[in-house]
């Protein structure tokens, strides 16, 4: 393993044991168990396959210092946003597409950027990892992609209906992934 593997390796592996930690501390919630159970299922599964025929595996380029910089700075930005994001939201933060009791709308910080800072971090992060690592790394970023939009779009659904005048206007002056693009 080379040392930009091992970065990376021991990043996100900090990264989603303070995610798992800080988890501890969100308010009450209601998981709906319908679809969206089955498409974590479906992800998990096709991303259980992917792994098995190697799809993931560091390639055989060699190393590129200005990639793995570049790569580098890329993954501390998105999950050094992300977790800013996960720290401000405090215990209104809940698994992707639950509902809280008691919710409040959080629209400062980073939220003020985008809608989603978690969900942009995280992929920001990864395609940090695919730059250093490997280009097969972006299928990971992808599926990520499009299971944090269908998310996304769930939460915001449920916001609609929790908050309907303040979420029209956040959600109007806000962009959900991207500030000022999408």
């Amino acid at each position: 393993m080379h040392a930009i593997e091992f970065v990376f390796a021991i990043g996100w592996a900090v990264f989603w044991a303070y995610w798992l930690v800080a988890a501890l501390s969100m308010k009450r919630q209601r998981i709906p168990l319908s679809r969206e159970l089955r498409i974590r299922l479906a992800l998990f599964v096709l991303v259980v396959i992917l792994l098995r025929i190697g799809a993931f595996q560091s390639s055989v380029r060699k190393v590129d210092p200005w990639l793995s910089a570049i790569g580098l700075t890329l993954f501390a930005a998105g999950l050094g946003f992300a977790v800013w994001a996960r720290i401000h939201i405090g215990r209104n933060w809940g698994t992707p597409m639950s509902q809280k009791a008691d919710p409040e709308l959080v629209t400062s910080g980073p939220y003020q950027l985008v809608r989603h800072p978690i969900y942009s971090g995280i992929l920001v992060a990864g395609v940090g990892t695919a730059v250093s690592l490997s280009w097969s790394w972006l299928i990971a970023v992808a599926l990520a992609g499009i299971y944090f939009v269908y998310s996304a779009t769930i939460e915001e659904r449920n916001l609609t209906q929790q908050f309907p005048d303040a979420y029209a206007v956040y959600k109007r002056s806000t962009k959900m992934l991207v500030p000022f693009i999408v």
